[in-house]
This record gives structure tokens, C-alpha cells and sequence, in this order.
């Protein structure tokens, strides 16, 4: 192979290629930034990674996928589910993450769409991406002081009544409630309830529970 053919099979890195590449470590730096603000698991630096990392793979799959050049890029949609499903923890009840493994995938999609040369498609993702990611927080913050979603766990001595005394104690306190699981074993009977109600009179509740001698556990 000559000097010619060697140029001609694009092994140099092309003024495209880097335009390319600085547009990704843009777009996806914002949205990086944004997590890093918030104290994320993923933030500026991971998601400048994944956004590189995909449109470098996309561009080697145009160049070396000579009659299929999304035979390679394809894998980065299966391969960052994984790096995704790392960000996801479940705490008791509760379930964190998700939704930077959802920017994490956004990303990904940001940098192979970059890598494809649909610039313009990447910065109108990345803006409605970043607002939502501002403006949906207040929107969240805004419920929650109204609509908080509580789960209670009561124990107690089985004393023959059974806990619908503190199911009521929950409706007398404005909480719309769904009720799980109730178990007696050994003289010691436990309930579980879903509550969902005002910030303020969750503290109610939690404080009349707290005074109640009779309860020997209380998870809220």
C-alpha cells in the first residue's frame, strides 16, 4: 500500500472527525456538568467518557462496517444498559438512580448521533434534556410538599385487636393509604402501610406514633 492509498482509506484523523469530537465533549459535558452539580454517581467526567467513547465507535462502524456500517455502533445500545443498571441502588423501598441511567443512555445516544454527523438532532436532544433535567426537579419539589409517599412499618404485642387502630390513626390524619402485608408470629403482630399525604401531617402521625408505649417498632 502506497502513501496515496494510505490517505485515501481516511486512517488520519479528519478536521470532521475533530469538529466531531469537540461537539460531543460540548453536549454532553453540559448534561455531565448538570449531574455533577447535583452530586450524581455519573458526572462531568463519566458522562465526557460515554459521550466520546460512542461517537468514536460510531465513526470506526461508518469506516470499518463496509456493508453495514451500524454493525458496531448497534453494540452500544446493549453495552450501556450495563453501565446504566451500575447506577442503580435500592435502598428498603426505595429506588435511586434511575434517572441518571437514563442520562446515561442519553448521553450515549447523544454521542452516537454526533458520530453519525446529525449534529444539529444532538443539540435540539441535549436542550430539551437539560431543561427537563432543571425545570422538572422544581416540578417534582413542588408535588412532594403536597402528595409525600410514606411506607410505615408497626410491631407490637398481640394483645387479641388487630392494627386497624392505627389505620385509622393514618385516615385521621388526612393520609390516602394502601395497605400491605400483616403478619402474627409468637404474639407479635406487624403491619405495613403505603401512605401518601402532606409533609406536615406524615410529622403528625409520626409523632403520635413515637408516643405510643405499646408499639415496639416503628419504621417510617
Amino acid at each position: 500500500m502506497n502513501l496515496d492509498q494510505f490517505i485515501d482509506n481516511s486512517h488520519f484523523l479528519t478536521q470532521s472527525e475533530v469538529n466531531k469530537f469537540l461537539w460531543s465533549t460540548l453536549l454532553c459535558g453540559v448534561i455531565g456538568a448538570e449531574r455533577e452539580f447535583r452530586n450524581k454517581q455519573a458526572g462531568l467526567k463519566t458522562m465526557i467518557m460515554i459521550g466520546l467513547g460512542s461517537t468514536l465507535i460510531t465513526i470506526l462502524s461508518v469506516k470499518i462496517g463496509v456493508n453495514s456500517h451500524d454493525r458496531i455502533a448497534a453494540n452500544i445500545v446493549t453495552g450501556i444498559g450495563f453501565l446504566g443498571a451500575g447506577v442503580i441502588f435500592k435502598d428498603e423501598n426505595r429506588v435511586s438512580g434511575l434517572t441518571t441511567a437514563c442520562v446515561i443512555w442519553i448521553v450515549s445516544a447523544l454521542g452516537m448521533s454526533v458520530g453519525a454527523g446529525y449534529i444539529e438532532q444532538a443539540i435540539g436532544v441535549t436542550l430539551v434534556a437539560l431543561l427537563s433535567l432543571l425545570f422538572f426537579p422544581v416540578v417534582e419539589e413542588f408535588f412532594e410538599r403536597r402528595y409525600t409517599m410514606r411506607v410505615y412499618k408497626i410491631v407490637k404485642k398481640y394483645d387479641g385487636e388487630r392494627l386497624d387502630i392505627y389505620e385509622e390513626s393514618l385516615k385521621k390524619y388526612k393520609l390516602k393509604i394502601k395497605r400491605g402485608g400483616q403478619r402474627l408470629a409468637n404474639g407479635i403482630i406487624s403491619g405495613t402501610w403505603i401512605a401518601i399525604g402532606s409533609p406536615k401531617n406524615h410529622d403528625f402521625f409520626v409523632e403520635t406514633m413515637l408516643q405510643d408505649e405499646n408499639i415496639l417498632e416503628f419504621d417510617f
